[in-house]
């Protein structure tokens, strides 16, 4: 006769973290204050501060841009706002759900989760993709809540190398075994899912491209320079920049950033090191007021002896840029960032960090970097 199998009982759910829970309380409590609302019999609305330029300022005491106390009202009952309020309440309720369920999915994805057509209209919830991506910030700034705390996340861009050991979602990673492409760096990099365990390295070089960021690694820079090697495939999505922030603030390491004597390279450096203007509600998490810039410069077409052919002419938008750059509260005020974008405007040209490679293949790894932090010539 057969044993009968002896039934194990359901494992319990892991408890719910607390991060988890502080944005779960707030989705619950902006849904109470709208139900409460409309028990007053009065209008339901959204109180949400505003992203504009005009709501956002440069604050000198904590070196980087912030946002005002703006905001804009969203009402249910206004035929001109009733379409934004509903959609922002379906994006909380479809955080809310992947709360619950402790499961994350991408912004594309929340937008499928919730384009449907509303039940006796031929109305759509969302017409594209970029109709749900606003109203995802929307809620983001409203509850104080980092996207990646609701459970959304954007594709992972940019990778890491060095002496860094973490735990990714329990699994122990060694940032210095991980061959030619590196860690990818997630888009999620809360302590929740990544933990540091040790960290032996003295400082974080960001450099813009992942072709740069190849040459260094195939060199084994942060080998010889006891280094971690970040880069962010141009402008970093916010996933790379809150990992350099938790670098900078947790590990206590310096951040470099090599980047292109351009006007992109230059605003790269002010997203780094002030935060931007379109994320300005989140600077206190992602800013590094003390991030420095090791290059390329404008000086270096003369230092470096390069040579005309791998200079780039700069375009009326350079220009343009450039000079709005430079009106920037947190530059207009150094003489050395000022002097920095006046001779690339006066050479009339721009240059990429691959440019160094005319001069040899490893001139940037070998020479260029590790004489600017010898020197500790850097702008700040």
């Amino acid at each position: 006769m057969a044993k009968k199998r002896s039934r194990r009982a359901p494992a319990s759910p892991a408890p719910r973290t607390a991060a988890d829970q502080r944005t779960l309380d707030a989705l619950v409590a902006l849904a109470d204050d709208i139900v409460a609302t409309a028990e007053q019999e009065e209008d339901p609305y959204l109180d949400i501060p505003s992203r504009s330029l005009s709501n956002v300022r440069y604050n000198s005491s904590k070196r980087f841009i912030e946002m005002g106390s703006g905001t804009n009202r969203r009402e249910l009952f206004n035929l001109s706002q009733a379409r934004s309020f509903m959609q922002t309440v379906l994006v909380s309720s479809g955080c809310k759900q992947l709360i619950e369920q402790e499961k994350t999915t991408s912004i594309r994805g929340l937008y499928y989760l919730l384009k449907h057509s509303i039940e006796g209209a031929r109305e759509e919830t969302f017409d594209d993709q970029s109709d749900c991506d606003p109203v995802i910030e929307d809620v983001e700034v409203t509850l104080n809540a980092l996207r990646e705390e609701l459970h959304v996340y954007a594709s992972n861009r940019g990778s890491m190398v060095g002496n860094l050991r973490l735990i990714d979602s329990g699994d122990e990673i060694d940032c210095s075994r991980m061959g030619s492409g590196g860690y990818s760096i997630p888009s999620i990099v809360e302590p929740e899912v990544i933990e540091f365990v040790k960290c032996d390295a003295d400082f974080v070089l960001h450099v813009e491209k992942d072709t740069v960021w190849r040459r260094f690694n195939e060199d084994k820079f942060w080998r010889k320079h006891n280094c971690i090697l970040t880069h962010g495939q141009g402008q970093p999505p916010r996933g790379v920049r809150r990992l350099l922030h938790r670098l900078h603030y947790e590990q206590n390491l310096p951040v470099y950033c090599l980047l292109d004597n351009d006007p992109w390279g230059y605003y790269i450096y002010s997203v780094i090191k002030q935060g931007s203007i379109n994320l300005a509600y989140e600077s206190g998490r992602m800013a590094i007021p003390d991030a420095r810039y090791v290059g390329i410069r404008s000086q270096d077409f003369e230092r470096c002896g390069l040579s005309p052919s791998v200079t780039i002419t700069l375009s009326d938008a350079d220009i343009k840029r450039a000079k709005q750059i430079a009106s920037y509260p947190w530059f207009e005020k150094k003489k050395r960032w000022k002097k920095e974008i006046e001779q690339m405007l006066k050479n009339g040209f721009k240059l990429e960090v691959e440019a160094l490679i005319s001069k040899s293949v490893s001139y940037v790894t070998e020479q260029y970097v590790p004489e600017r932090l010898a020197a500790e010539d850097f702008l700040d």
